[in-house]
């Protein structure tokens, strides 16, 4: 089913070795990556190897270089490719702009491919490229996203997802952790344990320690009702369960300094203040733990829509993918960023030298 034709790029010794998966076809994908790949910054340092298909990169080189005020793409003749070969009438439903059954069962087959040959020691850690949920279901795949199909293929059920981006203005590195993801609003309470929340905290003190060298590390946490409950005024879980857990943790764990819970309608002023460069501030947190989706992720994409990274922790290698979706409504048009996806292949290849240095330690 796969062909690895590499083009002709050699591979770079001692250089994180990186599968970049082109996600959905049908989506900016293939754009922001032929953008990002043709930056000599990336180009030099890594190596990467995209998983896709080289004729629909070829595709999109050519009609994105009829489109005006183009950025730079690299031709893909150029690249190394690992070429997934798709079934012959999916490949010709694969239309720019138009999620559907076929990039569906594409970008499924680009991220078995990407998770086999990475367990099996080929890559050192995955980019991945948005896909469209809806889509995979469409194609029988039902997962709620990549990073629940990372975990199952790579038999881990400790998992998380930790959003990192760098401020442009002041290079403060924002963390913010979810303690849960993609479930309704009406069922975060009743997810929300004891249980759960030791093991995010637990995934994040690791992470920070194996892939940010943070050994002594503060950490906030946010509340979950309006002002953290307001001593049971406004909910009850921070005082029947929330504040405990915490007290507890914070015996537990003597090294680390744990913020919280704290008001999530405040908890994330210092960290705007110390990513615009508010000289006020003070010891902003090296990470944050956010009870929700929305709670953790409308702060981290106001303050950086363009260069958040997500990253996949709990997972035996590295994975990183911007922060943004397929954007089907403007696949095709030149217009789409490549910022987020140039972070992610950075942030990916530094997670994988930090990993690489503290095993030869």
């Amino acid at each position: 089913m796969y062909e690895n034709n590499q083009g002709n790029l050699v591979s770079k010794e001692n250089h994180p070795r990186l599968a970049l998966t082109l996600g959905d076809p049908a989506g900016i994908g293939p754009e922001v990556i032929l953008k990002a790949l043709a930056d000599p910054e990336i180009s030099k340092k890594y190596d990467i190897t995209v998983v896709g298909n080289r004729d629909l990169l070829a595709q999109t080189y050519h009609e994105l270089n009829l489109t005006e005020n183009l950025a730079p793409l690299v031709n893909p003749e150029v690249l190394s490719v690992s070429n997934v070969q798709l079934d012959g009438k999916i490949r010709g439903e694969i239309l720019p702009g138009i999620g559907n059954v076929a990039s569906g069962a594409a970008s499924f087959a680009y991220m078995e491919y990407a998770i086999a040959q990475t367990l099996a020691g080929k890559f050192d850690g995955i980019v991945t490229g948005p896909i469209a949920k809806s889509a995979w279901k469409a194609a029988g795949y039902n997962y709620p996203g990549q990073t629940e199909l990372l975990a199952q293929k790579s038999g881990v059920d400790r998992f998380g997802m930790l959003f990192v981006a760098r401020s442009p203005h002041t290079n403060w590195t924002l963390r913010t952790l979810l303690a849960t993801t993609h479930i309704p609003l009406r069922q975060v309470a009743d997810t929300l344990t004891p249980q759960l929340l030791t093991q995010k905290l637990d995934l994040l003190v690791e992470c920070l320690e194996r892939d940010f060298g943070i050994h002594r590390g503060r950490i906030a946490i946010a509340g979950l009702n309006p002002h953290s409950g307001e001593q049971g005024q406004l909910g009850h879980e921070e005082q029947d369960w929330l504040i405990p857990w915490l007290e507890q943790e914070r015996q537990n764990r003597p090294q680390l300094q744990l913020d919280g819970p704290i008001p999530p309608d405040t908890m994330w002023v210092k960290p705007g203040q110390a990513w615009y460069g508010n000289s006020l501030v003070q010891n902003p947190a090296d990470a944050y733990l956010a009870l929700y989706h929305d709670q953790g992720l409308i702060p981290v994409k106001l303050m950086a829509f363009d260069r958040a990274v997500n990253t996949s922790i709990g997972l035996p290698f590295v994975r990183t993918s911007p922060d943004h979706g397929t954007a089907f409504d403007i696949a095709g048009k030149g217009i789409a960023d490549a910022t987020s996806m140039k972070a992610a292949i950075h942030l990916a290849a530094e997670l994988v030298n930090q990993r690489l240095a503290a095993r030869k330690l």
